[in-house]
């Protein structure tokens, strides 16, 4: 019986004896794993940059937005409801008991002008929970108050895109701009939140008392939208069913289809998108894995002709005591060192092509210790699959036939 040290050691033995053919045989194994590792990155960093954009739209949002409405037998789009009121935001606020905090929601788009420079930004006019509910935070300064709210103070807080255009160099916390002709000071500025999915400026904005927005700007008694954070992220469904059934009692609607508002809850968005990245992601990483079974077909097939150049030393080897089990294992062996060999290279070009991919185009990566683990182990079963036919057919060698082999 042959030890294992010692196959180990013929079979690196035999591999550098032909470092050429060893190393292109394992340019097939170092792309595929190199590929698998690549692709897997970019679907996990799109992954992951979804659920931050998701995340960064709000803390377990749910959002209550108007409905249609029948005119003159025509119905109208959605959007165009106005019963939703400042009543219902305090009935989801009293009467929900899987709501932690509501805003109500009034946009208004205007001119802001502070000395000789002007910027065209949406304005929004929420309750002091908006903080919470966005999950935003200050930069400086502080927020408006409850008092701001309730005597319909021209106080606003702005997005750092607004503050970076209107105040360059300046503080902008105390100081004055106008809206609509009309004096608003400045009492904060919001961090930086960056863009969404769809590429929509969130610091472009300015965020004020809803009232002040409703009388002073949009000279409304209704609001267009209420924003609402569940106690948790696995209450959303719940909150969103809660806020239904109130808004029907309270509008005295009988049927479904019969909804003068919305309710969406963004953690079913935010599934769908994780849904179809997962989804994207296995796509990707199954075409890098043909690119992997193409370099174990290389594998065997450099075996099937290292076995029929070794045809003579088999039969030297099996006439000197050595068993088609021991031969077999040799070979096996041989091919496993291989593409093990070629699977650690093929980590190291998919770190680095991982790498490259994001410095050079700016797309998101996220290297997976399991996408590793599993494009090594791989590799390792490829080594077997594609070992085990030429090995096998090298163990059942007639010792006699091949000692005769020229």
């Amino acid at each position: 019986m042959v030890f294992p040290s010692t196959i180990m050691s013929i079979a690196f033995s035999e591999l550098g004896r032909n470092k050429m053919r060893s190393a292109l045989t394992m340019l097939g194994i170092v792309i595929g794993v190199g590929a698998v590792i690549a692709m897997v990155s970019i679907g996990q960093g799109a992954q992951a940059t979804i659920a931050e954009q998701i995340a960064s739209a709000g803390s377990n949002l749910v959002m209550v937005m108007p409905g249609s409405f029948n005119s003159s037998g025509i119905r109208n789009g959605a959007g165009t409801s106005t019963r939703l009121t400042e009543e219902d935001y305090r009935a989801i606020q009293r009467e929900c008991p899987s709501v932690k905090y509501v805003s109500p929601l009034v946009r208004a788009n205007s001119p802001v002008v502070f000395g000789n420079l002007n910027w065209l930004t949406n304005i929004q006019g929420v309750n002091t929970s908006f903080l919470a509910i966005k999950a935003w935070e200050m930069e400086s300064g502080s927020f408006f108050t409850e008092q701001d709210v309730s005597s319909d103070q021209r106080v606003c807080v702005l997005g750092k895109t607004v503050a970076d255009n209107l105040f360059p160099g300046i503080d902008p916390v105390g100081q004055e701009l106008r809206i609509k002709n009309t004096p608003w000071r400045v009492v904060g500025v919001l961090k930086a939140k960056g863009q969404t999915g769809v590429g929509t400026d969130q610091d472009d904005t300015i965020v004020a008392p809803y009232t002040t927005v409703m009388k002073r700007i949009q000279r409304q008694s209704f609001i267009q939208g209420i924003m609402v954070s569940a106690v948790a992220e696995q209450a959303t469904a719940l909150a969103q069913q809660q806020i239904t059934d109130l808004l029907h009692q309270r509008h005295n609607i009988i049927s479904a289809d019969e909804d003068d508002f919305t309710v969406r809850n963004l953690t079913d968005i935010a599934e769908m998108a994780q849904n179809s990245s997962r989804v994207m992601t296995l796509l990707l990483a199954s075409i890098a894995l043909v690119s992997l079974l193409v370099g174990g077909i290389g594998v065997m097939n450099i075996m099937l002709v290292s076995v029929t150049e070794r045809t003579r030393e088999i039969g030297i080897r099996m006439a000197i005591g050595a068993t088609g089990g021991d031969i077999q294992f040799q070979f096996l062996m041989e091919a496993v060192v291989l593409t093990i060999a070629g699977g650690i290279v093929g980590v190291l070009f998919g770190i680095t092509a991982s790498r490259l991919i994001s410095d050079s185009l700016g797309w998101p990566t996220l290297l997976s210790t399991a996408a590793i683990g599993m494009a090594l182990a791989f590799s390792g079963a490829v080594g077997i699959g594609a070992g085990w036919y030429p090995a096998r057919r090298a163990s059942r060698l007639n010792p006699i036939d091949s000692l005769r082999y020229e």
